[in-house]
């Protein structure tokens, strides 16, 4: 969900449940020149059977710093796992999935809907219909984000019944909101209970990043991308002048119907600096996640027409983190054979577009029903349907693709109880992440 090109999407499969094949892509191979993800149908991807990374070499040939590892590490990695149908049929267009604190499974549809899916079944009635006010006509415009406040479900606290939502507009501008829930049906919001909290301008249609969450320290998260085209035509990737290109931390706590900046935001104290900005660098941050366990910080950007790239931060890091993009694109510098990495901080993982052209961020798995699974990091690819375990080594971290779906994954999503789900976005399926047999 995010690409430099307006180009047809990819084209839909007949989807099943999937299973793993004999032999997958490495992770990292030779790069080849492709456009971002729904945007343009993908390539044939040829399996190889190396699946592991190493740290990426920088352009003078030198291995870079020990990437960080997780604050608490996983028991094992997991080698292979199976997608399970939990439904097949009734949404259009994921979006997100979250959960409310209890066991829905709260669903946006990009045209402007959040829908609820209980016991496997969907609701007819939307929880909130806001297609009124927001816009999707490009492909990576429409309802992108949704967070409960912590205290959603908490009676009498100030928030309780509150949730932000991350849109765009008929014009193509992004908003985030707030919204509350009715007083007597735990099954609707109110459209009319709006509360503008930020707005920005998108000069372009596409790299509108969406993400939102709540972050261990009661702060909203917000991706949004560098405002499009291509090759970051603004430079806004490196400009701590605009929002654009950047991770947001904001205190939607402190005042009413307004946010307010952490007294620990990085930039706060820096003259002709967004004090907003958290991290910075970012090309389109479609989806990133917080390990519900340790509060360490996963951002997965979408890359130009070479890399994808999973960005990394502890949960004790002071934020202020410079991505590289567009001085870099993955751990590789961008159109150049060499380049000034000061002060940047390099992805985890990258992989070309010989596998992909689309990284869709996911979640470290902290649920219950399945240990086997327990501290492994899911991500995948939109195009290719590819699904990587992340998992952290003594000084660098190991990824295997571990499942070949054959899905169009627009967005994973996490329950109340820590179990992982994927979106198959043309289809409208959702699927649980369970160990293979």
């Amino acid at each position: 969900m995010g690409c430099g090109e307006e180009l047809p999407p990819p084209t839909p499969t007949q989807q099943s449940t999937a299973n793993s094949p004999a032999t997958l892509p490495a992770p990292v191979v030779t790069s080849a020149e492709t456009t971002t993800p729904s945007t343009e149908a993908s390539e044939p991807i040829e399996a190889t059977a190396e699946p592991s990374v190493t740290p990426p070499e920088t352009a003078a040939g030198e291995t870079p710093e020990p990437t960080a590892a997780p604050t608490a590490a996983p028991s094992s990695p997991v080698s292979s796992i199976n997608l399970e149908p939990v439904l097949t049929e009734g949404l259009e267009k994921v979006t997100s999935i979250t959960h409310a604190f209890d066991e829905r499974l709260f669903v946006l549809e990009q045209v402007g809907l959040i829908r609820i899916v209980e016991n496997g079944q969907l609701l007819d009635q939307p929880f909130l219909d806001i297609t009124d006010r927001v816009g999707s006509f490009s492909s990576e415009q429409g309802l992108l984000g949704l967070a409960f406040h912590p205290d959603y479900a908490t009676d009498g606290a100030m928030m309780a019944g509150q949730f932000f939502v991350n849109y765009t507009d008929y014009s193509g501008n992004t908003h985030i909101s707030r919204f509350t829930v009715m007083a007597d049906d735990p099954y609707r919001a109110d459209p009319r209970s709006e509360v503008e909290y930020l707005s920005q301008e998108q000069p372009y249609p596409n790299h509108n990043g969406g993400s939102l969450a709540f972050g261990p320290d009661g702060y909203l998260y917000a991706g949004l991308g560098d405002g499009g085209s291509a090759n970051d035509p603004l430079l806004a990737g490196q400009d701590l002048s605009t929002l654009l290109g950047k991770v947001l931390r904001l205190d939607v706590d402190s005042t009413a119907d307004a946010y307010t900046i952490p007294a620990d935001n990085p930039f706060i104290d820096t003259p002709e600096t967004r004090p907003e900005i958290w991290a910075y660098g970012l090309r389109n941050p479609w989806r990133f996640s917080f390990d519900r366990e340790t509060g360490d910080f996963y951002i997965a950007d979408v890359g130009q027409n070479m890399w994808e790239e999973i960005n990394f931060q502890p949960a004790a890091g002071p934020g202020g983190e410079n991505y590289g993009w567009n001085i870099m694109e993955g751990s590789h510098c961008f159109e150049a054979d060499t380049c000034d990495q000061t002060g940047l901080t390099l992805p985890i993982f990258d992989y070309d577009h010989s596998q992909g052209c689309s990284v869709t961020g996911g979640y470290v798995y902290r649920g219950q029903m399945y240990p086997d699974l327990w501290g492994n990091y899911f991500i995948s690819d939109y195009c290719s349907g590819i699904i990587w375990r992340l998992f952290p080594q003594a000084d660098s971290w190991l990824a295997d693709a571990i499942l070949d779906s054959d899905f169009t994954i627009s967005t994973f999503g996490e329950d109340v109880n820590g179990e992982l789900y994927v979106a198959n976005y043309w289809s409208g399926a959702i699927y649980h992440i369970v160990p293979a047999d």
